[in-house]
């Protein structure tokens, strides 16, 4: 397969580089160095310090190449130097291959030199245990102490194929082709098995870089390299763990307005959720809470390499789709089909051609060919049949196109994909294809590849980068609305909770919690906490009947399960039958609960039951959430999350997204709930989550949305239990 070229820079409607954006030189030392150090290389075969050293000396590195090693005179050739103290420069770059106990030795040596940055390659730090993270903290300190940046350690290294550099300052096995795809990965052994597959691929990097342990330079800092670096247009990631949450979101949020971050992000288990005290916190301890992460700041996340690649290739040689409707040529009925249900599974649409496209096609195609979408040229089609098809990428209807091409014997394909590869650009609509097969497909492969047009396998494969793009489009190309904000005491309902606080209590009383809510500003239910059935009984006078009433007990979680509810009671009679009911009912299934009395509200019958909620992630701070509410909210999962504070459209989004967000449209006759006034309550929540940083958990469940606005029935706060005021 072809190298990936770089694209001509009025790709992506010249969104790559904005004006005025200049190329920074904060980490330029370490991925453009113009002079290296090698500390610790070596001859001997099969070491990291040899194949470091040979890896820059050999792949025609444009700089100066030091090596450092005490022991031997020269190295592959190259005089050796006994420490980096006797270099006679001062190296934009050390790279370090010594042991780990030395390493801050040779950190110190370094810096005393004036050297500007580190590549620290050596293992044995906190990846070992505690011993290695003392050992990390000393050379991060000293690092610092000379203002050193740093990649690593435990790292593979970092290669810049840029013609002006052509650094490979890593132990890979070789050096991948100059292409437009940057490479970040937190795995050495992931990024090793990255370059070999890319290489069998014909794919092409701008650099590649193992950021290891990440103590100094992290994603971050790197996505922001990348963000100016004029021979990227492609960003590819491979994370386990993010160290600052809060600053990743700003800092690909700012990224993906330039340029796509397609990224595979491992290690993410819902173990986390286990000691969850609320709802929304077990949610958000899954993995749907980085999906909502990712999806809020503009990444597109995969979930294999192969996909980073299958997207990459699509993202890197194509212009974005200018929107969804899709149309597929083909010469088998087969393919075709396979290309329209994946489409419509992932969000395309097919495509409906105007009359005179059809015209067209019908006035060149054999009469059993279908000029509908997908048009089917039939199994002897040549390129001349091809060509006539691609000028329906033309009609104003299309907006993206997917050529599929089944090997026949009667078939030249080569000649069809040189067809493909000079018409498909004219109509200057997204393309991608997919010549079904493995065997003698391989120079029609090539013409394609070399011309900029994607090639898979399969259709299938195709669709999920197509729909990608399009997402990636209506992201860059999205509405812009504000944060709102709402007059709110916020001092009354810190003075509540640090009296909750001084109580030494966690979990606040549902009737001060629902109080919280109201002075924010939620439409909160009649609501009266009681003690004795008489209370209660007054309560209900007071409020209307129908009431329902409510156990109130610091050590009931889920007051159903215990009997702790009432609902429908009409008259005084039916409120001080259940005040007892409910004492019995919680005494029986929890004897030792703290029960502090009931709370009696009015009792709302009709509209939808939603949950919102609130969760402080220890990474990114309060994480939103929005599903369909009630008894079964965990079971179902059909919720959908955002990072605070959020914005009108995101919280617009976060109810379209979830599965049962139909049922708020209006199901079966139903009249349609008022999802502004749910926007509305989401808004307030997150400036809340804000406000408030000492919530840890939130839960309004339910809120019921009704035809004409909502009301929260039930609250849940959970608070740190720092008592310090």
């Amino acid at each position: 397969m072809a190298v990936l070229p770089i694209p001509n820079p009025s790709f992506f409607n010249q969104r790559l580089q904005p004006p005025g954006m200049e190329q920074s030189g904060k980490l330029d030392t370490l991925f453009a160095p113009r002079s290296v150090a090698v500390i610790g290389a070596s001859n001997r075969p099969g070491s990291v310090g040899r194949a470091i050293f040979t890896n820059i000396l050999l792949n025609e590195y444009t700089g100066t190449v030091y090596p450092v090693n005490p022991k031997d005179r020269s190295i592959s050739g190259v005089r050796s130097y006994s420490s980096v103290q006797d270099l006679p420069e001062s190296v934009d770059v050390a790279v370090v291959v010594v042991p780990a106990a030395i390493v801050p030795e040779v950190t110190e040596e370094c810096g005393k030199k004036g050297v500007k940055s580190l590549i620290i390659i050596s293992a044995g730090f906190k990846e070992v245990g505690p011993d290695g993270a003392v050992l990390e903290s000393q050379v991060t300190a000293l690092a610092r102490k000379y203002s050193m940046r740093m990649i690593g350690p435990n790292c593979l290294g970092t290669i810049n194929t840029d013609p002006q550099v052509r650094l490979n300052a890593s132990f890979a096995s070789q050096m991948p082709l100059q292409g437009s795809i940057a490479f970040a990965s937190q795995s050495g052994a992931v990024g090793e098995a990255v370059i070999d597959y890319a290489a069998s691929e014909g794919i092409g990097f701008s650099k590649f870089i193992s950021v290891g342990n990440k103590a100094d330079v992290n994603e971050n800092d790197v996505l922001d390299y990348l963000r100016s670096d004029q021979q990227t247009r492609v960003i590819l990631l491979y994370i386990e763990d993010i160290v600052d949450g809060r600053r990743f979101v700003d800092t690909v949020t700012r990224v993906t307005q330039d340029k796509p971050i397609i990224a595979v992000k491992a290690g993410v288990s819902p173990e986390g959720a286990k000691a969850a005290s609320s709802h929304t916190g077990a949610l958000a301890g899954s993995d749907e809470a980085y999906n909502a992460i990712l999806k809020q700041s503009g990444v597109i996340r995969v979930e294999t390499i192969i996909d980073l690649f299958d997207y990459a290739r699509a993202f890197a040689k194509q212009p974005l789709p200018r929107g969804n409707r899709v149309a597929i040529i083909t010469n088998g009925g087969g393919p075709g089909i396979m290309a329209t249900d994946a489409s419509i599974r992932y969000g395309l649409r097919i495509s409906q051609f105007s009359e005179a496209t059809k015209t067209k096609l019908r006035a060149g195609l054999p009469k059993e060919a279908s000029v509908n979408n997908p048009i089917d040229l039939i199994g002897d089609a040549q390129a001349d049949r091809y060509e006539l098809a691609l000028q329906a990428l033309q009609d104003e209807s299309v907006d993206c196109g997917l050529v599929l091409l089944t090997p026949q014997a009667m078939v030249d394909l080569k000649k069809v994909a040189e067809t493909i590869a000079t018409v498909g650009p004219r109509t200057g609509k997204t393309i991608l294809t997919s010549i079904l097969g493995l065997t003698d497909i391989t120079p029609a492969v090539e013409v394609l590849e070399s011309n900029n047009i994607p090639h898979y396998v399969f259709p299938e494969s195709a669709v999920p980068p197509l729909a990608a793009m399009y997402e990636y489009q209506r992201w860059v190309t999205r509405p812009r609305t504000q944060v709102r904000h709402f007059d709110i005491d916020t001092k009354k309902a810190q003075e509540m909770i640090s009296s909750a606080k001084r109580a030494r209590l966690t979990n606040l009383p549902q009737d001060d919690a629902l109080k919280i809510l109201g002075i924010y500003g939620l439409p909160v239910i009649k609501t009266e906490s009681a003690s004795s059935r008489e209370e209660s009984v007054a309560a209900a006078k007071r409020i209307g009947f129908p009431v329902a009433m409510k156990i109130v007990s610091p050590d009931v979680i889920h007051k159903i399960d215990v009997g702790g509810v009432k609902l429908d009671l009409n008259n005084e009679e039916d409120v001080s039958k259940a005040y007892d009911e409910i004492q019995r009912n919680v005494m029986s299934h929890l004897p030792n609960a703290r029960i502090e009395g009931v709370l009696v509200q009015e009792y709302l019958t009709g509209g939808a039951e939603t949950i919102v909620g609130i969760h402080r992630d220890p990474k990114f701070g309060p994480l939103l959430m929005f599903g369909l509410g009630g008894i079964y909210v965990e079971a179902y999962r059909d919720v959908s999350f955002r990072l605070a504070p959020i914005r009108e459209l995101s919280a617009t989004n976060m109810i379209g997204e979830i599965r049962g967000s139909k049922i708020l449209q209006g199901f079966r006759g139903q009249p349609p709930s008022d999802t502004d006034a749910i926007v509305e309550c989401i808004q307030r929540l997150s400036q809340l989550s804000i406000e408030l940083p000492d919530v840890l958990e939130l839960d309004v469940n339910p809120l019921v949305a009704l035809n004409h606005g909502c009301r929260a029935l039930d609250a849940r706060i959970i608070i740190t239990s720092d008592t310090a005021l």
